[in-house]
């Protein structure tokens, strides 16, 4: 029988350490078997986050929390042996995000079960590790914000309150989230290497964008010629009525020409027969011919 994945909570981490605490008590709480903690953050020598992190370390004695054995990993976000100390442009993000994107691939190398915060801390460093969450989560991995009543966020401010009751109306709420890399894993590997001024999700972007011009391509071949040009009509997003005007054509015939282009599309798509799709789908996919 196989033994259960040890499980690692991911948390952002600001001037308010009780995030972390509250975040954590929940989990346990609900019977998540939590047995590693990561903080993440940036500029240490920040004193209100030195002072946070003093604050969470304090709850960690000897390696246990309260009663629990659980090892607790600070994690600054640096490159190298610089340390980020704010996200002030695109190629501090990218940086961030390399960081994090690493330690999420490396956790999950060690298949570990992943509970993400990203409640703490700056609001772009969240959005960042679920950018980078995305790429590696599995089915059992979750994202989490929090819920905190404003008397009860305004008392436990800078920690001075770091574990509440259960009547307090403090609550994890779990982020709907896809997890891509899991339906398409040659996404990650593409995300690795970038150019230092370059988006670092570029190459996966480029990835899904040839294979939807090749499902594209696909659908245009097999159409007539006035059938394609109805469709390159509405990949410049014109609505239907805007379609017959350009072509000099009815708008039934527009709609005869449409219902042949989805039904196309549906099979290239592999949609089943109860997808509504209308001429929107149309200049949402076929766009990427214009460029």
């Amino acid at each position: 029988m196989n033994s259960p994945k040890p499980t690692t909570l991911v948390a952002t981490l600001g001037g308010q350490p009780q995030v972390v605490t509250l975040a954590l008590d929940a989990l346990l709480a609900q019977g998540v078997p939590v047995s590693e903690l990561i903080l993440l953050y940036l500029s240490p020598e920040n004193n209100r986050i030195q002072n946070a992190l003093q604050k969470v370390a304090a709850e960690f004695a000897d390696g246990r929390y309260g009663e629990r054995p659980l090892h607790y990993r600070p994690f600054p976000i640096r490159t190298g042996t610089y340390y980020l100390h704010d996200i002030h442009d695109e190629a501090d993000a990218n940086t961030a995000w390399d960081a994090v994107h690493q330690l999420i691939a490396q956790l999950k190398t060690e298949r570990r079960t992943l509970h993400i915060c990203i409640s703490g801390g700056r609001r772009i460093l969240g959005l960042l590790t679920m950018s980078a969450a995305m790429l590696h989560f599995g089915h059992q991995d979750v994202l989490w914000h929090m819920y905190t009543p404003d008397d009860t966020r305004r008392q436990a401010n800078e920690g001075a309150i770091m574990h509440l009751p259960p009547d307090s109306g403090f609550r994890l709420i779990r982020v709907p989230m896809m997890p891509w890399g899991s339906y398409f894993p040659a996404l990650r590997e593409l995300a690795q290497p970038h150019l230092p001024t370059e988006d670092v999700l570029a190459g996966p972007r480029r990835f899904l964008d040839k294979a939807e011009a090749a499902r594209c391509t696909a659908v245009l071949n097999r159409l007539t010629d006035r059938q394609k040009d109805v469709l390159l009509a509405f990949a410049e997003g014109l609505n239907p009525q805007q379609v017959a005007e350009k072509l000099f054509i009815s708008i039934k015939t527009v709609d005869t020409h449409k219902t042949v282009i989805l039904a196309e599309c549906r099979n290239e798509w592999n949609l089943s027969e109860d997808t509504y799709l209308d001429y929107r789908f149309l200049a949402d996919k076929f766009e990427i011919l214009l460029d």
